[in-house]
């Protein structure tokens, strides 16, 4: 399955975009949709089309990690709420995830309720995380 419309959609809404490369927090450039790389250097400036596509051929190791770790029957929605778990709390996490069992015993209620355990960063609740957790449980739980 490919990460849907809806999916890239979510992960623009809550990643943002700066089509003029910037140093994050930590020093390192960064572009577009959270892009980073040796690509990435100072005054490199994007079109909205070049951030778009950066988008997805960034997404696609989070696809990779559904496609192959989820083995239960998924909608569209649900692929593409796990697809942004993924993108934005790595493969290791999802990996030995309660989230991840669940969605593979096909429990999809007690699976979206595990999205509300991701929101700490650095020890702290972060209420970016609580609105983008919250995000995807509901597109999980929407029928297509």
């Amino acid at each position: 399955m490919n990460y849907g419309p809806k999916g890239l959609a979510l992960t623009k809404s809550f990643e943002g975009c700066s089509l003029d490369a910037y140093q994050d927090a930590t020093g390192v450039w960064t572009l577009g949709y959270g892009h980073t790389g040796p690509d990435v250097t100072e005054g490199l400036v994007w079109t909205q089309e070049q951030a778009d596509a950066a988008l997805v051929a960034d997404t696609q190791w989070a696809n990779a990690v559904v496609n192959t770790l989820v083995t239960s029957q998924v909608n569209q929605n649900q692929h593409d709420a796990l697809v942004d778990f993924v993108y934005n709390c790595g493969s290791g996490n999802f990996r030995g995830s309660t989230l991840l069992t669940l969605v593979n015993l096909g429990r999809f209620q007690q699976a979206a309720e595990q999205f509300q355990l991701w929101v700490h960063a650095g020890g702290e609740v972060i209420p970016g995380l609580i609105r983008r957790r919250t995000a995807e449980a509901a597109l999980f739980l929407e029928a297509i």
